[in-house]
């Protein structure tokens, strides 16, 4: 127990924040990350500068989400780095110095000491696979053995801003009319079970029939008040449960997936983004240098569907036999002739990255114009349902009112 403690205490890094002299006297300061004070001043002192004041400022977690986004920015700044003739240690302690985010810091402290002890880049990174896909490390793996690390990193970050702008497109695509609507639901049902119940009491010393859509709401609010807190609990435990059994269960998920492509509209964005994600992938590991049966096979998991996933596996299975791609593609009955046809242009051409991008670039356009399509189409319809729903309890609640005033 105690040994384990001092080996957590040795790992543990912290964030200091130092002023001093520098070259030629000038006045510096900054922010350093390292186990240890000695450590940081020893590292400062290599850097020819004297620590007039130093002090630590928050012990670095690896607790918290790191996202795509901060991988996307650590392979930028790295391909920045490396480009501009800094050595790949002393860019890794750059980086990690001007990262906020501390569980990303701590994942890049990780790295260089990795790198440090006599593992290649590619080798360090093979030890976080949570946080660095196969492509990632594919392609870093290349552009260590041809000398092209620089170029490497900046196809990444290139790569993975693309395709995290592509998910926030689809993002928009669900989430913009999922939100409002669940608003307008809860709403609608505050007004059923807080606002109704009392002009209910008012109503019934009215002694007269009260209007059928007035009846009709108290009605409502009558199930409302009796039955909301089981019906959330059955949509929360329903959501849970789905959720799971799609983490767990292969064929669920995949279940789930074809559900969702044969949604009208949003079915086909699924459609096009997977065909996206697909050919940009392809294209960035084929122009890499990755053999076109592994680039397939990686291909494969970053299409963001199980349906398109199984296709693009056993497209895999037949290039591995000998099929040209465009025809392996095809068997599959999942790809659209306008992808296949430019796949086989790229391969009688010699040029298949380059079509690849261009299908890539196509399908992005697409979802891009379906996503804002969809936004123009629903916000008339989120409008009249929103007013049908809020205005109809509204307008019935007040009926009786208006009713009683025309007859005084």
């Amino acid at each position: 127990m105690a040994k384990a403690r001092r080996r957590r205490t040795a790992t543990q890094l912290y964030r200091w924040k130092w002023s001093g002299k520098g070259p030629q006297d000038r006045t510096l300061n900054g922010e350093s990350i390292g186990r240890s004070k000695a450590e940081v001043l020893a590292g400062l002192a290599g850097q020819s500068i004297n620590v007039k004041r130093i002090r630590k400022t928050n012990l670095l977690s690896s607790g918290g989400r790191i996202k795509a986004k901060d991988v996307m920015v650590f392979a930028r700044q790295m391909a920045t780095m490396i480009r501009a003739g800094i050595p790949l240690l002393q860019a890794f302690q750059v980086v990690s110095e001007s990262l906020k985010k501390p569980a990303m810091a701590m994942l890049v402290q990780q790295l260089l000491n990795d790198v440090s002890s006599g593992s290649s880049f590619s080798d360090a990174l093979r030890r976080h696979p949570r946080h660095f896909d196969r492509l990632f490390i594919n392609l870093i793996d290349a552009g260590e053995h041809a000398g092209a690390l620089d170029q490497m990193l900046d196809r990444v970050a290139t790569y993975k801003e693309k395709v995290e702008s592509l998910k926030a497109r689809v993002k928009k695509a669900l989430w913009y009319p999922s939100a409002v609507m669940v608003v307008g639901i809860t709403v609608t049902m505050l007004l059923l079970v807080k606002v109704v119940p009392q002009f209910e009491s008012m109503f019934s010393n009215f002694g007269a029939e009260l209007p059928a859509l007035t009846q009709m709401t108290i009605n409502l609010s009558e199930l409302a008040q009796r039955y909301w807190l089981a019906t959330l609990g059955f949509v929360v435990v329903t959501v849970l449960l789905l959720k799971v059994s799609i983490q767990r269960s292969p064929k669920v998920a995949y279940l789930m997936h074809v559900l969702l492509l044969r949604l009208p509209i949003i079915g086909d964005i699924f459609h096009k983004s997977a065909i996206a994600r697909f050919s940009r992938t392809l294209a960035t590991t084929f122009a890499s240098g990755v053999p076109l049966v592994e680039g397939l096979d990686t291909a494969a998991g970053a299409t963001g569907n199980k349906v398109y996933e199984r296709a693009v596996l056993q497209t895999c299975q037949d290039v591995a036999t000998g099929q040209q791609l465009h025809f392996a593609m095809r068997m599959t009955n999942r790809f659209p002739a306008l992808a296949i046809q430019m796949v086989s242009i790229g391969e009688e051409s010699g040029s298949l990255d380059t079509m690849l991008n261009r299908v890539a670039d196509y399908y992005e356009e697409e979802v891009d114009n379906k996503v804002d399509a969809l936004t123009s189409l629903i916000e008339p319809v989120i409008i009249v349902v929103l007013g049908t729903l809020v205005g109809g309890v509204v307008v019935s609640i007040y009926l009786p009112i208006f009713s009683l005033g025309s007859a005084l």
